[in-house]
């Protein structure tokens, strides 16, 4: 049976499921592949914590270089992290003739067209499933089952641990402070939670997607992107009592040749699928002209997901070894030289529908001139309630626009903010729902 050699890098949680797949299920994978995967060598600068799996002398080594530059390499998996030492030892991979299989999203997103380029340049592979979605195989659906698709938009839950706080703040009526504090005990939020609450790994996420969706590439920080740190219980209350949930949603659209890019909360409607999925899990639905609407579904996150979307990777590339030929389907998606720079929305564009909540004084005339600076802007209201009891003479407010401009919401936000008979900062909200625009 033929042999194809692997180089771990990183034994962190994924590097060390990665080994445990290879392990366990050594010989179901060996009967699907038709070869046998040899782990001849794992790299990890940590050499004492005892993470459950055994290597035969000479496998476990602190040097990640002599991997990539081991002329008997085939497959280097790269579970390192990071944006520096990761893209120079993937960079040194490819020039050693070696493809690799990565789950570094922040890596792909922002400095994606370097590494793709090289690739390319190289004439290697490189597969990233488990950048996006864990074991959720959407970057395979988006690569292969929607090639003779349009893709219209991708909405979805991209980071797991945003939505199991959301989903305890729903739930339980705690605050977000107490939500987060009950991920971390978990091991569902990093001591440093900055990129999942605040949005940007979701943001790297659908980054990934849009380039492949569209065949466009896409400047990190041209996305929108805002966290999940201003939600509060009142918020998600009132949300429910007009039946929509709040979910922190990866956005992405093409309309008229221009990408609208995007991550915040969200509102949602009860009946929408993705208003359902609570705890860890991602989720994520495409549009397409021909397929119609698809859902993806499943663990986003974790040591055994992503390994498992990993050793996919491993053995699609091995099959295309096996068979003679490497870079069987783009890289990312579309041919190389097809590929173009679109441009992307502005967030000051977009058209929704949004959720405003403020407190003011109870006094007579109150919402007439809330009205009018609203309507100044171009805003209709849909709907308007005055919730809850006063608090030092003021009342919650809360209203309902129907569709706006972002620009005019905001220009109306900040006016609002300067009203004497507004006694905090307005919380703004955008809806996604069936009369918004796509």
């Amino acid at each position: 049976m033929k042999k194809i050699k692997l180089g771990l890098l990183g034994c962190g949680t994924v590097g060390t499921g990665v080994v445990k797949l290879l392990q366990q299920n050594k010989k179901v994978i060996e009967a699907r592949l038709g070869a046998e995967f040899v782990l001849k060598y794992v790299a990890d600068t940590d050499q004492t914590t005892d993470r459950g799996v055994s290597f035969e002398d000479g496998v476990f080594i602190t040097d990640a270089y002599r991997v990539v530059d081991d002329p008997d390499i085939d497959i280097v998996i790269e579970m390192i992290g990071g944006k520096t030492v990761a893209r120079d030892l993937i960079l040194r991979a490819f020039e050693n003739k070696k493809h690799v299989v990565t789950a570094n999203k922040a890596l792909l997103a922002e400095q994606g067209a370097e590494i793709f380029e090289a690739a390319d340049l190289h004439g290697v592979d490189i597969a990233y499933e488990a950048s996006v979605g864990g074991c959720m195989p959407i970057i395979k659906t988006m690569r292969e089952s929607l090639a003779g698709n349009r893709i219209q938009h991708i909405i979805g839950i991209l980071n797991g641990t945003s939505n199991y706080i959301l989903s305890k703040i729903t739930g339980e009526g705690i605050s977000f402070e107490a939500a987060l504090a009950r991920a971390q005990e978990n091991g569902y939020a990093e001591a440093d939670p900055t990129l999942d609450v605040e949005g940007i790994d979701a943001a790297h996420k659908i980054a990934i997607l849009s380039a492949l969706a569209y065949g466009t590439r896409v400047d990190f920080s041209d996305v929108y992107i805002q966290g999940i740190s201003g939600i509060t219980p009142m918020d998600i209350a009132f949300a429910g009592e007009f039946g929509y949930r709040i979910k922190l949603l990866a956005i992405s659209k093409i309309k008229d040749g221009s990408v609208d890019i995007r991550v915040h909360p969200t509102m949602i409607p009860f009946d929408n699928l993705l208003s359902n999925v609570n705890g860890t899990v991602n989720a994520v639905t495409v549009s397409a002209d021909a397929a119609g609407d698809i859902l993806l579904y499943g663990h986003g996150a974790g040591m055994m997901p992503t390994a498992s979307a990993v050793i996919s990777d491993t053995v699609d590339l091995a099959r295309n070894m096996i068979s003679g030929g490497s870079s069987r389907i783009p890289l990312l998606a579309f041919q190389p030289d097809l590929i173009r720079t679109l441009p992307v929305t502005s967030i000051d564009e977009i058209t929704t529908h949004y959720y405003i909540r403020f407190s003011a004084v109870d006094n007579p005339g109150v919402l007439s001139k809330i009205a009018g600076v609203l309507g100044a802007h171009g805003i209709s209201i849909k709907q308007v309630h005055q919730k809850g009891r006063k608090l030092n003479g003021s009342v919650p407010v809360v209203m309902l626009t129907h569709l706006a401009r972002e620009a005019d919401i905001q220009r109306a936000m900040s006016e609002m903010s300067s009203l004497e008979v507004i006694s905090n900062e307005p919380t703004l909200i955008r809806i996604e729902d069936q009369d918004s625009e796509d």
